[in-house]
């Protein structure tokens, strides 16, 4: 058995070796953006929610901001509708923004605050549209609901936090005539994370990190600053779908967050990885004046 691998003394070193990551941590804020793959295998999910409420019982603040593609996908098939996607965006039309949030808001939302609060954390589910967290306008009239963030209204998310709870937040946004958007997952945890001056924003992907070659995981780039990042753009380094996940990194950064990970949502307990080890994971993303 695995547990019986480590001997009792093994198990305090490592604990002492987290303690200066703890220290470091504790009372700090640290989004976590989550979804793809870790989100749809099942014992990746257990080990995510593990992972979460480990940092929230050390004092950490973490807020979950969570999207849920493939849980829409299915239920749109189920009801006959086909998604269709321009620019890697889903088009929205009126009946598929009810889906979206009725998946999103409802079924994805509060099963992760049920499994936080199984886990023996203490959650509370909410969407962008509560409180007027995400305000939005139409982004591209080709994609119908799909919102353009426009405003970040923090407070629902910080009285929360004040209060003990691991915010778990759903990316629908609205307007100010009530009309409900769909919102880039990624976008929406960098403009929270901007809002609330994070410690970190951990954006958890499909892939290891920034490559430089992107077939060999062996070329990951363990640290970039946002100068660097922008000139792989150039080369062509970072291209395809990295593309706007790596502008995400930048846009937070700008906005206030010390600095961006990208890290591969698959690998277990990563988010525990790079938090509480010398090692880390995945890509740091930081300003050009971090050391």
């Amino acid at each position: 058995m695995l547990e019986n691998q480590f001997s009792n003394l093994e198990r305090a070193e490592v604990l002492t070796q987290a303690l200066p990551y703890i220290k470091r941590y504790n009372g700090k804020i640290v989004v976590i953006k989550y979804g793809g793959n870790a989100m749809v295998n099942e014992q990746l999910k257990q080990q995510v929610m593990e992972d979460i409420v480990l940092l929230w019982l050390i004092g950490v603040k973490v807020v979950l901001v969570h999207g849920g593609g493939p849980e829409i996908n299915d239920i749109m098939g189920k009801l006959g509708k086909k998604a269709e996607f321009v620019d890697g965006l889903r088009v929205t039309d009126k009946e598929t923004v009810d889906i979206v949030q009725m998946v999103l808001a409802g079924k994805v939302n509060k099963t992760l605050v049920n499994l936080l609060e199984m886990k023996g954390g203490k959650a509370m589910g909410i969407s962008g549209m509560d409180g007027r967290l995400i305000e939005a306008t139409v982004k591209d009239e080709r994609l119908g609901y799909v919102g353009k963030i426009e405003k970040v209204h923090i407070n629902p998310i910080l009285d929360l936090l004040e209060k003990g709870y691991i915010p778990v937040v759903s990316t629908i946004g609205c307007d100010k005539q009530g009309n409900a958007y769909n919102i880039n997952g990624d976008t929406a945890a960098a403009f929270i994370a901007g809002a609330l001056s994070a410690e970190r924003l951990i954006m958890m992907t499909d892939i290891a990190g920034i490559l430089r070659d992107k077939n060999d995981t062996s070329t990951l780039i363990p640290h970039v600053t946002v100068s660097e990042a922008r000139n792989l753009y150039q080369s062509g380094v970072v291209s395809g779908g990295m593309i706007p996940k790596v502008e995400c990194c930048i846009e937070a950064i700008e906005k206030g967050v010390k600095n961006v990970i990208i890290m591969d949502g698959r690998v277990p307990h990563s988010i525990l990885m790079e938090i509480l080890t010398d090692e880390g994971a995945g890509t740091m993303v930081m300003g050009d004046n971090n050391e």
